[in-house]
């Protein structure tokens, strides 16, 4: 499977990183969906494990994971999701989850699970990065990337220890408040990918609030790494609910705008 340093190596452009939550609105057509991503042109995928009380995320993520959970969706069964991706693509795969989940899993074996499944990197949304070392020695046991959040509020001395523990990327918070597609992306984003990328090596992918083409090339063009869209992903599933091809034709058209956008 790809790594994401043979994505950020090997891209001339921000790469694109759609989110969907596993098992929204069911297994079969989460998967369809999924490639669908992927055959649109997605250059990396972010997927979610669905949670009962995501503080991080707005209505739409949450009612896509009431969905999935409803369906009957759990870690387990994430997995073998995963493990029915990596039969299809060697795309890079980075779960985004609540610490939760793993502790219910169980550390050791989530994680041992999750490299094993084809996972590249694992973000734990809720957990501080200073109760972080027991995650990151499991990181590190099963060849699996950290991946930690920096916020527009994150002082530039945090940063950097965010920096420094990240192996797959940072994943950059651009605005203050949860989840959610915005009609503005705001002025907080582009001043803190530059810093970021005077700051360190680690490469910066931007998440949050980015919902159109011109937020991607935006983002771009301040200089971030990769692009991280998944509200205005999830509202797609939702209007499709009862579509005949469950939202594919829409998600395709509107994943190859986004990507168009990152190769101006």
């Amino acid at each position: 499977m790809k790594s994401y340093r043979d994505v950020f190596a090997n891209n001339r452009r921000a790469a694109l990183i759609p989110f969907l939550v596993l098992g929204d609105p069911d297994q079969r057509r989460s998967l369809e969906l999924i490639k669908t991503m992927i055959e649109a042109g997605a250059d990396i995928l972010e997927l979610g494990i669905p949670f009962s009380d995501p503080i991080a995320d707005g209505p739409t993520i949450q009612k896509a994971d009431i969905r999935a959970l409803e369906e009957g969706m759990n870690c387990g069964r994430a997995f073998e999701m995963i493990r029915q991706i990596r039969a299809y693509s060697d795309i890079p795969i980075g779960l985004l989850l609540y610490y939760n989940l793993v502790c219910r899993f169980g550390p050791a074996a989530f994680y041992r699970e999750a490299a094993a499944a084809g996972v590249n990197s694992v973000l734990v949304a809720d957990l501080c990065i200073d109760d972080a070392e027991e995650v990151n020695e499991h990181l590190q046991r099963n060849g699996l990337d950290s991946v930690y959040m920096v916020t527009p509020n994150t002082s530039r001395q945090r940063r950097a220890k965010i920096a420094a523990l990240c192996t797959g990327f940072i994943y950059t918070v651009s605005l203050l408040g949860v989840t959610g597609a915005r009609q503005e992306l705001g002025d907080l984003a582009g001043p803190l990918v530059r810093a970021l990328k005077q700051e360190t090596k680690a490469p910066v992918c931007v998440g949050f609030g980015v919902s159109r083409p011109e937020h991607a090339r935006q983002l771009a063009e301040a200089g971030a790494d990769g692009v991280i869209v998944g509200s205005a992903v999830v509202n797609i599933v939702e209007k499709n609910l009862t579509a005949p091809d469950g939202g594919r034709r829409e998600l395709a058209e509107f994943i190859k705008n986004m990507k168009q956008a990152l190769s101006v």
